[in-house]
């Protein structure tokens, strides 16, 4: 499972953790996230994301 870094501010997404609090648990891969998933610190939309 990849990482995947905002293109805006550098948030790192990673799937091993998840984000619990936003309801995303823990090994939900990148792709997986709904289309309506943006930068939990920035708010970018998914697409401005890229594979670390």
């Amino acid at each position: 499972m990849d990482s995947y870094r905002c293109g805006l501010c550098g948030y790192i997404y990673n799937p091993r953790d998840g984000e619990p609090a936003r309801g995303i648990g823990p090994r939900t891969d990148f792709g997986d996230l709904p289309d309506t998933w943006a930068c939990s610190r920035c708010g970018a939309d998914k697409n401005l994301f890229r594979k670390v």
